[in-house]
């Protein structure tokens, strides 16, 4: 099975906050596979969609706490989270990136951010860095430094980036929904 972790916020403040994109990306992918309503998970404390070779979890903890989402539902399938070196290679967290500009994306195993909570969780809860990282741009400041990340990334896009976001979400369900049907 493979796992899609679509990283973000609970509640419909955060809906459409950059910090969010990954939730976005992985109801999107839910609807390109045929899923259109998630189940709650409370085991998993997460909301859930299960096809039948994957599993897409959002999360239902913060963003800070994403690693315990990620860690109960690994363990709920009985993957081997115990075993040491951990490598994921069946394992997707779809996180913002604002080490990206918006409208791009990167998909690469065991490689994220430079600074992200919500990984730094996942890599805390799981001890491995060793899962493919699907980086979602969402940096659209030009330069301009003077609002704090943390603010930023929870602030909606505006004006042409939510052209650009749209279209590299769609781009991202694509890759991501051949990765999901392969054998």
């Amino acid at each position: 099975m493979k796992y899609f972790f679509g990283l973000g916020n609970p509640g419909p403040e955060y809906v459409t906050a950059r910090h969010n994109v990954g939730f976005m990306v992985v109801d999107a992918l839910a609807a390109s596979l045929g899923s259109t309503q998630p189940q709650n998970s409370p085991k998993l404390f997460a909301e859930t969609y299960k096809l039948p070779r994957c599993l897409l979890v959002k999360p239902q903890t913060y963003m800070n706490e994403s690693g315990r989402s990620v860690r109960a539902t690994l363990e709920y399938f009985k993957e081997n989270v115990a075993k040491r070196p951990l490598i994921l290679r069946n394992v997707y967290v779809v996180h913002d990136d604002l080490d990206i500009e918006v409208g791009n994306y990167k998909i690469q195993f065991g490689t994220g951010p430079k600074v992200h909570n919500g990984l730094n969780s996942v890599y805390e809860y799981l001890k491995t860095e060793q899962f493919w990282h699907v980086r979602v741009g969402v940096d659209g400041r030009k330069g301009d430094r003077s609002i704090a990340p943390s603010a930023y990334v929870l602030s909606e896009f505006v004006g042409e980036e939510k052209r650009l976001i749209d279209q590299s979400i769609s781009d991202v369900v694509k890759d991501l929904a051949k990765v999901a049907m392969e054998e």
